[in-house]
């Protein structure tokens, strides 16, 4: 798969997880939970998903355990609305730093703008 389509389905994925997890699935541990990214590999065989639980460490744990009982359901749903020759294994992990990467785009994209104000100067 080249870059671009992985990314698509990354996207696609991420979206159609933190919907289902939302919406469909009734497990009061799954309350708190979103899903801040994911990564599909390049073959399309595995997709690490990470997953932001607000609450105590023992409520984190409560909610991957959740997951990934779900796991078969989630990878289930997924084969039924996107149209993937293979749907990935589900990989779930925390993500420790859920700002982390929004707070990297916004120093990246203030660079830039500083950089594109800097070149345009005389």
């Amino acid at each position: 798969m080249d870059e671009r389509r992985t990314l698509r389905v990354s996207e696609a994925v991420r979206e159609e997880l933190a919907e289902i997890i939302s919406f469909e699935l009734d497990d009061p541990r799954l309350l708190d939970v979103s899903v801040s990214e994911v990564q599909v590999s390049h073959d399309g065989r595995h997709a690490h998903i990470r997953i932001v639980s607000r609450g105590a460490e023992r409520q984190q744990k409560a909610s991957l355990a959740a997951l990934e009982h779900a796991q078969h359901y989630l990878r289930h749903e997924l084969g039924v609305r996107l149209s993937l020759r293979h749907v990935p294994e589900l990989h779930f992990e925390l993500d420790r730093h859920p700002d982390a990467a929004s707070r990297i785009e916004f120093l990246i994209k203030r660079a830039k703008k500083s950089r594109g104000r800097t070149e345009n100067q005389p």
